[in-house]
């Protein structure tokens, strides 16, 4: 029994590891998104769809992308190829017209 008990606390640390990078991802991922949307003025959706075709076409680890923009916003330096890819993603991606208010 309490060998059963040992194995199920094992495996519920487990998960919850899991869990808690899951959550570190996401909200790595979110805070480039951010980045992205300030830059090239677009909708989240847009700028999610810019991650994700920087990490395909790079082939790079989406989470990885992300943190390289992040830190890209912070100390201005990109490598090459993610800064292309941006470039060009941003490019494809035209900004809304500015309402007048």
């Amino acid at each position: 029994m309490e060998e059963r008990a040992a194995g199920l606390v094992e495996e519920l640390q487990g998960e919850n590891a899991q869990l808690h990078e899951a959550m570190r991802s996401h909200a790595v991922v979110d805070q480039a998104i951010g980045v992205v949307l300030a830059v090239g003025q677009l909708t989240p959706e847009q700028g999610w769809n810019v991650l994700r075709e920087i990490s395909q076409r790079t082939n790079i680890k989406l989470r990885h992308v992300s943190e390289l923009i992040i830190e890209w916003a912070r100390t201005g330096k990109l490598c090459t190829d993610v800064r292309t890819e941006l470039e060009r993603q941003l490019a494809q991606n035209p900004q809304p017209p500015h309402s007048e208010a």
